[in-house]
């Protein structure tokens, strides 16, 4: 069963983003995980970039494939998470907690009220 934490908001790029503040919290969300299989790489560079919601900010590559992260909301990326480069399965076992990607500076907070709850977002992947 999946889960789907009602305190993070969705894409239907199944990205999530938890705010505090004017500091989100992005990754990808359980359902992504499990569609893609077993990550082995995450390719983020762009630290100091400021990007607009939607545009490419890394990409995770799978057994299977290398899927395009898109950025839910704009800003400026401050962080990517350290651990994931030596440990990138963490995206599988954990990708609302140890798993997430990056970190970024919103341009608008209130961006993130045009993104799904976490009903919304189950009931599109059902």
């Amino acid at each position: 069963m999946m889960s789907f934490p009602a305190n993070v908001k969705y894409t239907k790029d199944h990205e999530w983003v938890s705010i505090e503040g004017d500091v989100a919290t992005i990754g990808i969300t359980e359902f992504a995980q499990h569609e893609l299989g077993d990550i082995v790489y995450v390719d983020i560079n762009s630290v100091g970039k400021t990007l607009g919601a939607e545009e490419v900010f890394g990409t995770v590559e799978a057994v299977k494939t290398v899927s395009d992260l898109f950025l839910p909301i704009a800003g400026t990326i401050t962080e990517i998470n350290p651990a994931l480069e030596a440990n990138p399965e963490l995206v599988n076992s954990d990708p609302y907690g140890e798993g997430w990607m990056v970190k970024v500076k919103v341009n608008d907070p209130a961006d993130a009220d045009d993104l799904m709850d976490a009903a919304a977002y189950e009931a599109l992947v059902g």
